[in-house]
């Protein structure tokens, strides 16, 4: 049999069906990226709050895991196509609402915990559709490219939001994103009707059915906090740009990408599949450490160099996602993916409040240090206990763990 995780990038375009969706997520990306700096200004400009200004970048992360506990089986039981374009409309017309002249900070955190709601669904439909189109044995080369157009968009959407937010306003960018959120649903159009994966409506019921499913097999647990608490404190630190150097945030931002983009590349593309299992914790552990030197403020060249040598660890999220992946029922395969994505960005969410309450009452560098230091201690930790509890010892174990759990 082919191995079809070793497919081309260009291969990937061929298949059916995979560039109205990679275009259409791609339209998504640059929309948040735009939105979200220009929303953290705009509050850090009104308010001077370092807590305020995170959490209006990362709060729609908080209501993700709310979502996710009522409306996940969503994922598998409703057709991806009307899903995600009816998504990326609601996206449209909150993010115009938050341009309004005179939203009270109340109102503009209210708008932004209700994006969070409505895009809980989103991530398990996206990458749930995305199994079907490359089948799981595609799912890591579909889902590194994905990662490589995060980061490519990462970085020309933050370097052009931080020219626009200065040259325009932050309102007007805000209203470029929301166009860009509707030029998502449109492209979301082009993919073919195609049923939902599980048969029944979605429901609370089903949702915390799957979910308890899901939670109960130890291999499986122990992915998904990998996947969420690390990489999550470290969310927390990028939270802290706009605050750690207002004039200079994007080009932060932009490097972080540029990081990550070099590290989905070297996981996704570069190393074979026989060495990537052995590189979740190591590069983990890259991921928060370089975070620490930021303590003694160094100069802003040097910050750059070390958040994008820190982003290279993002390319742990890829080696975990395909042992997730691996680990999963067909028929939940949206509804597991989409709990992995709700509690990343929830506990992305939670982490940008503490990091902003911990800068609050110290400096932006103290707490990235304190998150960095947190990182690292909960992935020593996640390692030393998953290395007790398999015989194969790691955060990632195998199939057959599964089956005896």
């Amino acid at each position: 049999m082919p191995d079809t995780s070793r497919r081309s990038y260009a291969d990937l375009f061929r298949t059916p069906e995979f560039s109205p969706l990679f275009l259409s997520s791609a339209a998504n990306l640059g929309a948040q990226t735009v939105s979200g700096l220009a929303l953290g200004t705009l509050v850090f400009r009104a308010t001077n709050s370092p807590l305020l200004s995170a959490v209006s970048m990362f709060g729609p992360a908080l209501a993700q895991m709310l979502g996710a506990t009522f409306f996940l089986s969503g994922a598998d039981r409703l057709p991806p196509r009307a899903t995600l374009a009816g998504l990326s409309l609601a996206f449209a017309a909150v993010t115009a609402a938050l341009a309004l002249p005179g939203l009270p900070i109340a109102g503009v955190l209210g708008l932004v915990l209700l994006k969070g709601l409505v895009a809980s669904v989103g991530g398990g439909v996206r990458w749930g559709l995305l199994t079907e189109i490359l089948a799981k044995d595609g799912y890591l080369a579909g889902r590194s490219l994905f990662n490589m157009m995060n980061g490519v968009l990462q970085i020309a959407g933050y370097a052009a939001g931080g020219v626009l937010v200065t040259v325009l306003s932050p309102r007007v960018c805000l209203l470029l994103a929301a166009g860009l959120y509707a030029t998502a649903a449109a492209v979301a159009l082009r993919l073919t009707r195609r049923p939902p994966r599980t048969a029944g409506r979605p429901s609370v019921r089903a949702t915390w059915r799957a979910n308890s499913l899901l939670w109960s097999a130890r291999p499986r647990r122990h992915v998904y906090l990998a996947l969420w608490i690390p990489n999550g404190l470290v969310v927390g630190c990028e939270s802290l740009f706009v605050s750690y150097a207002p004039s200079a945030a994007g080009t932060l931002f932009a490097c972080g990408a540029l990081g990550m983009l070099a590290g989905d590349v070297t996981v996704g593309r570069l190393l074979p599949p026989r060495l990537r299992p052995r590189l979740g914790v190591p590069l983990l552990a890259l991921l928060a450490a370089p975070y620490l030197v930021l303590f003694l403020r160094p100069p802003l060249p040097l910050a750059a160099v070390l958040i994008a040598l820190a982003s290279v660890g993002f390319g742990a999220s890829l080696v975990q996602q395909e042992r997730l992946v691996a680990l999963t029922p067909d028929e939940l395969s949206g509804h597991a993916l989409g709990l992995h994505s709700a509690g990343m960005l929830t506990m992305q969410g939670v982490a940008a409040v503490l990091a902003g309450t911990v800068a609050q009452f110290t400096s932006p560098a103290t707490a990235m240090s304190v998150m960095a230091l947190a990182s690292l201690t909960v992935t020593l930790t996640l390692t030393l206990v998953s290395r007790r509890s398999a015989p194969d010892g790691g955060l990632l174990p195998t199939r057959a763990a599964v089956r005896s759990a």
